[in-house]
């Protein structure tokens, strides 16, 4: 461990002692880890400050090895149960079938579809019956993230939703990572800044939004895979 600056040290503070209040007032919690960086700094945390709070994470089926291999070290440093969701098999069976393994390619709506199927449905699941779920979402990541708050309802699924490290930036992530050795995906070395299934995601280059890697052919104002988007 090396030092980190007073300011960074206060939002770690801030950010224990909010997961402290989670666990004892919105029990059973959950984080939702892709094992994207930030969720990598939540789940240092938890395991430290709040293990009462459960972890799970959504095999879309389509994940990078190094998502996998990273998932087997987590297992192995922290000896935590990450609980596992995979989508329905029948459900991807027909899509693949009428529209291609690689559909999502075709239009923003075939995406949004493969999303669902992949991702907002396990989901769903994995929040059923639970009072709060946790994500390492922060305002800087998107413009779609811009007013993001660090609590609130989430009246789709009925709890509490929160984003300890809203007001965080991406030097902060990776200075705690670095600080406290937390492992992370390797692919973050590659360039890769967001990452998700391995067709969806590209390195970026310098000078680009961090999320310019995630559906990298569409408009940034619908790089959303609907986990995180409010229904109407």
């Amino acid at each position: 461990m090396t030092e980190i600056s007073e300011k960074l040290q206060a939002k770690v503070d801030d950010a224990i002692a909010l997961l402290k209040d989670i666990a004892a007032n919105y029990s059973p919690a959950v984080l939702a880890t892709s094992y994207g960086a930030e969720d990598m700094v939540l789940l240092d945390l938890i395991c430290k400050h709040a293990p009462e709070i459960e972890i799970f994470t959504l095999d879309t089926g389509r994940l990078p090895k190094e998502t996998y291999e990273l998932m087997q070290t987590v297992k192995q440093q922290y000896q935590r149960d990450v609980h596992v969701y995979y989508p329905e098999a029948s459900a991807i069976e027909a899509f693949v079938t009428q529209n291609g393994p690689n559909a999502f390619y075709d239009s923003v709506d075939l995406r949004k579809t493969c999303c669902g199927i992949r991702k907002v449905v396990p989901l769903n699941r994995a929040l059923k019956d639970k009072k709060a779920w946790l994500t390492g979402m922060r305002r800087s990541q998107s413009v779609t993230r811009k007013e993001l708050p660090v609590s609130e309802w989430d009246e789709d699924h009925g709890l509490q939703k929160f984003s300890p490290l809203t007001d965080w930036s991406n030097g902060e992530v990776w200075k705690y990572i670095r600080a406290f050795d937390v492992p992370y995906n390797k692919l973050h070395d590659e360039g890769y800044a967001s990452i998700g299934c391995a067709p969806c995601t590209r390195a970026i280059t310098p000078g680009e939004d961090i999320r310019a890697g995630r559906w990298w052919w569409e408009n940034p104002e619908s790089k959303e895979c609907g986990l995180h988007v409010k229904a109407k």
